[in-house]
């Protein structure tokens, strides 16, 4: 074996583990982070042999760093249940269908070959959040491993419980003409043959397994996936078109002309659609997504409340959890459905099963569905590069600036600051719902700057504006990937 490790820490991010393989970590740096994640599972499960499910995604190199992960898992003791090919939210049922102690899922979701990562969690429904990943890079990279004596299961047949499982719970009593696209992701052997099995007419594209992605990258927010989808709802007159990323727990949508759905304004339509038969409810947001949560008169009615919180699919699966909310919805597309809808964990094919109940109860098209939402004018999420060791303090400085701005009763665009929210950042409010973001982004050197105003676009690029110009006088903004 290659006695040099090489594990680049870097890799252990805020809530996921990604390398490129080879070059930022090699097998033995894989079997490493085995035994880094065997001793963190028992010493918060005080268990010698700790059950630990582990699954991987269809990448050409997937399995052999599965293999490596487990020799490092067993080192410490843990017994491994393997459920072999899966998508991230097969796990993550596993865990709570085989009642494991812990999960260990190797995938790198919907980044470029090259790519590897595992996603783990100890607690059910819930991954690692930033406290465990700063745990678990001491553990490897300082090498304070336990050593014990693990076994190992092949666990047959998984992936049709997983299917079973939804499909048994969901059925539908209506024809819906799904465009089910995969990106030759691993959601191809998952997601039309559940959809077909609610009762969905399914129409697949690009759902056979290939590890090149020859086409592009299984990514839900990717413009060449979401306009492929958008092509194939119009020739083929579907009711809607779903977009699965690598690991299946993310999914994008096109109504039926063909037109695509922010996610946060998806979430808001399902949410509604849950509160008349779940009154009393709440819902978690991130701060990224609309403010349209806020003020809505469907939820208001149904008396549910909405909360707004960190981003990043780790942050809102944690609150879902304390919470005991009903479910979560992210801007980048995760969704979380907490009991009776689901186990709190983010999965893309419950969340398109959700939006197949939407258009049953509604009756309507997709399209109509949406116009019944406030129109407002939103920016898309751009990020001005910002250093990783300033962008913290750069948004701590901002923080200050906006609070001194809303307490001296400062006005942008005539508007008064009403409400601040400093759980990710800095959102600032405005009586009639405009608002604006900064914060520092979880996972490159930039932060992340969005504006929204239900009133006019002038007013949204007034926002931006304001938040620029505070911006530029800190000196230590680089240039935008995107701007207004």
């Amino acid at each position: 074996m290659n006695k040099e490790i090489k594990i680049d820490p870097y890799g252990f991010r805020e809530y996921d583990a990604r390398w490129l393989y080879q070059k930022d970590i090699n097998k033995a740096g894989i079997v490493n982070l085995g035994k880094g994640l065997g001793t963190q599972i028992i010493k918060h499960t005080k268990k010698n042999n700790p059950r630990v499910i582990v699954g991987h995604d269809y990448r050409s190199y997937s399995e052999e760093i599965k293999a490596a992960l487990k020799k490092g898992l067993i080192s410490t003791g843990c017994n491994i249940e393997d459920i072999g090919l899966s998508l991230s939210p097969t796990v993550y049922f596993a865990q709570f269908n085989l009642d494991a102690d812990a999960v260990a899922m190797v995938t790198a979701s919907h980044n470029e070959n090259g790519w590897t990562g595992v996603k783990m969690g100890i607690k059910k429904g819930l991954t690692h959040a930033p406290e465990e990943m700063k745990e678990l890079k001491d553990i490897t990279l300082n090498k304070k491993f336990v050593e014990g004596h693990g076994n190992e299961k092949q666990i047959i047949g998984f992936q049709k419980v997983y299917k079973d499982d939804l499909i048994n719970k969901n059925k539908i009593n209506k024809k819906i003409k799904a465009i089910v696209a995969c990106g030759n992701g691993t959601a191809g052997i998952f997601a039309p043959e559940i959809l077909r099995g609610i009762g969905c007419e399914v129409i697949e594209l690009d759902c056979e397994l290939d590890w090149t992605f020859p086409k592009y990258n299984p990514n839900p927010e990717d413009l060449e996936m979401l306009h492929a989808i958008s092509k194939a709802v119009k020739d083929n007159d579907a009711d809607i078109g779903f977009g699965f990323d690598g690991d299946g727990d993310r999914v994008g949508v096109i109504d039926n002309k063909g037109n695509e759905i922010f996610s946060d304004k998806i979430g808001l339509l399902i949410a509604r659609n849950l509160s008349s038969k779940h009154k009393n409810s709440k819902f978690i947001v991130d701060v990224k997504s609309t403010g349209l949560y806020s003020n809505d008169k469907v939820l208001k009615e149904n008396n549910c409340e909405t909360i707004y919180w960190k981003t990043g699919h780790s942050h809102i699966k944690r609150k879902v959890n304390t919470e005991k909310a009903l479910a979560g919805f992210e801007k980048s597309g995760h969704f979380f459905f907490n009991k009776p809808l689901g186990f709190g964990y983010d999965d893309g094919i419950n969340s398109a099963i959700q939006v197949c109940h939407l258009l049953v109860n509604q009756n309507k098209t997709m399209n109509e569905i949406m116009k019944e939402l406030p129109n407002t004018f939103q920016t898309p999420t751009m990020a001005p590069f910002c250093k990783d060791e300033e962008k913290y303090q750069v948004v701590e400085d901002l923080v200050k600036q906006v609070t001194e701005i809303k307490n001296n009763k400062g006005k942008i665009d005539d508007q008064e600051i009403v409400e601040i929210l400093t759980v990710n950042g800095i959102r600032f409010s405005f009586s009639d719902g405009s608002w604006g973001l900064i914060r520092a982004s979880s996972n490159k050197p930039s932060l992340v700057v969005v504006t929204e105003s239900p009133t006019s676009d002038e007013r949204k690029k007034k926002i931006f504006n304001f938040i620029d110009d505070l911006l530029q006088k800190t000196g230590k903004i680089g240039e935008y990937d995107q701007k207004i």
